[in-house]
């Protein structure tokens, strides 16, 4: 048979094209020393890294306490994700466009953000959404794959701008079958704008498994059908990470277009604190082979080797964060509470007839 005609040949095609990024085994040794060279992270800057990777653990264990104590609106859990969203959010400078999905808090956090505006956020206070306007973010996005649209649009203004800045974002696995998604990287390779995508496959689209939603072997292969380079790597190793995104921001920021990057990554928790089970969908021998992969382990373990990092580093790390944590509850707490009045004043610029019936209404019961 002809090899254009082979199909099966084809499917093995797309299996063996894509290999997997990374440098640290999951022991926190070097893979590749090569690889290791080109990262380009001083000592001070690793240690920031595990710093602001401990923040987004820390952040999400306080969280989850918080959602379950009823102090939080909407929260999605990130414990497992950290190598994949901080150290590639490290790549990025401040100026560039981060419009994350609902799951990316800590990125959207550093990037800028108060914690306190971050709970305010999950709460749905309109006082989250008042950010100065050099702070280069958008708010998280809660329909799925929605996010990928929007930072077409922005890549494209900034491409038309002439800024040599990028927009990225991130969505999961189940966002990768959106239709929203193939349409904002569709774009975005048209029109070569600056933009960097992230799909964090965390092998499960909510409760559906990867296998389930879709037949390609690789997620980064969508991004072949868009024309743009497309890469897979281990979403658990923070330095495969930085580097898969530094050269991607790299590449775009130079004019040569968007970049998709596959992250093959763990989320340890439930998809969200709104009564998902994950165990309902995933086994627990599932489970316990992913944990020995945890980021935050395979990067201790390497600072630890290379004298950089020691427990007690690390505890007092923990205990600075929750200090900060502590301060941006009561402050989100003291924030005073919304007005259905002014909620509504805040719906459209201007309100139609019937909505100003409404404000009139409950600004005249004080609510």
């Amino acid at each position: 048979m002809t090899a254009i005609l082979d199909f099966e040949a084809q499917l093995q095609l797309q299996d063996d094209t894509f290999q997997v990024l990374n440098i640290l085994d999951k022991e926190g040794k070097v893979l590749d020393s090569d690889l290791e060279g080109q990262v380009g992270l001083s000592d001070e800057q690793l240690v920031a890294l595990i710093k602001d990777m401990l923040f987004s653990r820390t952040l999400n264990d306080r969280s989850t306490k918080l959602a379950k104590q009823g102090r939080l609106g909407f929260f999605a859990p990130t414990i497992g994700q950290e190598a994949s969203q901080i150290a590639s959010q490290l790549a990025f400078a401040p100026e560039d466009y981060l419009l994350p999905g609902y799951r990316d808090i800590p990125q959207l956090i550093l990037h800028g953000l108060t914690i306190e505006q971050a709970f305010l956020w999950s709460r749905g206070h309109y006082d989250a959404l008042d950010v100065p306007e050099e702070l280069h973010v958008w708010f998280p996005q809660i329909v799925i794959g929605a996010q990928i649209i929007e930072t077409a649009g922005i890549a494209l203004g900034l491409k038309k701008k002439k800024t040599g800045t990028v927009a990225f974002t991130y969505t999961g696995d189940g966002g990768s079958s959106q239709g929203d998604t193939y349409e904002g990287i569709n774009f975005a390779g048209a029109y070569h704008a600056p933009a960097v995508f992230f799909i964090q496959n965390n092998g499960f689209a909510i409760s559906t498994p990867r296998g389930v939603q879709t037949a390609a072997p690789h997620l980064a292969a969508k991004g072949w059908a868009a024309g743009i380079p497309s890469i897979v790597v281990d979403g658990m190793d923070p330095l495969a990470m930085y580097l898969a995104a530094k050269t991607a921001r790299e590449w775009a920021a130079s004019g040569k277009g968007p970049v998709l990057i596959e992250t093959l990554t763990s989320r340890f928790g439930p998809h969200s604190m709104s009564g998902d089970d994950p165990l309902r969908y995933r086994t627990q021998a599932d489970l316990d082979d992913w944990l020995p992969h945890d980021p935050l382990i395979r990067f201790r373990n390497y600072l630890e080797a290379k004298g950089l990092w020691s427990k007690e580093q690390e505890q007092a790390t923990i205990d600075e964060l929750n200090a900060k944590i502590d301060t941006a509850v009561e402050n989100a707490d003291n924030v005073a509470k919304m007005k259905v009045s002014t909620m509504l004043k805040h719906t459209l610029e201007v309100p139609g007839q019937a909505m100003q019936e409404q404000i009139d209404y409950f600004e005249g019961q004080g609510k």
